[in-house]
């Protein structure tokens, strides 16, 4: 099982959803780095659940830092992060084992791993993973930030129901922050709420669809084939539970447009290059060109539902049925919005430092 990811800048998790604790190593991070706990602990409080469109497990994530930081700034050496696993009941799991829940890894995980992986609420495979992501996720985003580069996302749709795009990318970026649910238009927050108790009553659950937007990144970042910026993100994105898709700028929407139409025309403006509109999203030959990277992100539907499904018990090797038991989101697009904002994070921090160095992101005395 490989679980590292990076080049110049890497990050590696471990720990499973009930295991004593999980965590993150981040290695490569320059000398002198801010880190701040507050923004941490911000960070995560966007990934927890939230009330009755949530599930009921209840982290309050009391994460520790507990090598690569000294008098709050970054040594140099690897960065470990540890959260422990307060609120776990592994009973419900333990019961049915052998029964593959349909739309999870129980299945794939018992073959790559022979009946060795740990079952209870994934194992590793759990969503609950994603804690040590947004920790780091944090750290990088305040250093990019220092940098200009800003990373927002917000629900552009869920469950049918859709949400203003992208205005005022700067201001509208810096509002999505401070949101627990991350709509531009407030009105449609209780929509999507409502729409996530509807799937709830009904023993179901819902999906959607995220957008993305960065600001600040240089033109210039990434490379031509296998490491594309669209590559990268894409890679790194596809990591995170319950993706199923991403595109770039227009798009599928490409397919229906001509190139007279889909081509952004170049312009100078206060002595810079920039393009008259966006449909690339920010990235032309697989390298940033200076205009805002704008790309959309599918989330399915939470695989775990109260209704009865139907299964294989693989030990018995026979049919089953299995309706769940035990505390599941119905939805987990508006907490895994923090998570494509970590791991984005991730990937222009790599890419930066790749390209200008890798004391890019730190500070000096």
């Amino acid at each position: 099982m490989k679980n590292t990811f990076g080049t110049s800048i890497t990050l590696t998790l471990f720990g499973e959803s009930h295991g004593a604790m999980i965590g993150a190593v981040l290695d490569g991070l320059a000398p002198g780095i801010s880190i701040s706990e507050e923004e941490i602990a911000h960070f995560l409080s966007l990934r927890r659940p939230q009330g009755a469109i949530s599930t009921a497990r209840s982290e309050k994530d009391p994460f520790q830092l507990v090598s690569g930081v000294y008098r709050g700034k970054t040594t140099g050496t690897p960065l470990c992060i540890l959260i422990p696993n307060e609120d776990a009941r592994s009973e419900s799991y333990l019961e049915k084992a052998a029964l593959a829940r349909p739309g999870h890894a129980d299945f794939t995980a018992h073959e790559k791993y022979h009946g060795f992986e740990d079952p209870r609420g994934g194992g590793h495979f759990s969503g609950r993973i994603t804690a040590p992501l947004v920790a780091a996720g944090a750290i990088l985003s305040s250093a990019l930030q220092k940098k200009g580069v800003r990373i927002g996302t917000h629900i552009a749709s869920l469950a049918g129901v859709n949400d203003r795009g992208f205005e005022n990318l700067e201001s509208d970026i810096a509002a999505l922050r401070q949101k627990e649910f991350a709509v531009l238009d407030a009105e449609k927050e209780k929509e999507m709420t409502a729409a996530i108790l509807a799937a709830k009553a009904d023993g179901d659950s819902v999906g959607g669809v995220l957008e993305s937007c960065v600001v600040g990144m240089p033109a210039g970042v990434g490379e031509v084939w296998f490491d594309s910026v669209e590559s990268l993100l894409s890679h790194a994105v596809f990591s995170i539970p319950a993706v199923k898709g991403i595109e770039f700028g227009k798009g599928f929407g490409f397919a229906v447009m001509r190139g007279s139409s889909a081509n952004d025309p170049f312009c100078m403006e206060n002595g810079r290059v920039r393009t008259l509109t966006n449909h690339n999203g920010g990235i032309n030959g697989g390298i940033t060109n200076g205009m805002p990277i704008l790309f959309r992100t599918v989330i399915k539907p939470t695989p775990t539902i109260f209704r009865e499904q139907q299964t294989v018990d693989y030990e018995k090797k026979e049919n089953a049925t299995l309706a769940a038991k035990g505390r599941h989101d119905p939805c987990i697009v508006h907490r895994a919005r923090v998570v494509v904002d970590s791991i984005t994070a991730l990937v222009l921090a790599d890419l930066l430092t790749q390209r200008f160095g890798t004391d890019f992101l730190g500070e000096t005395k």
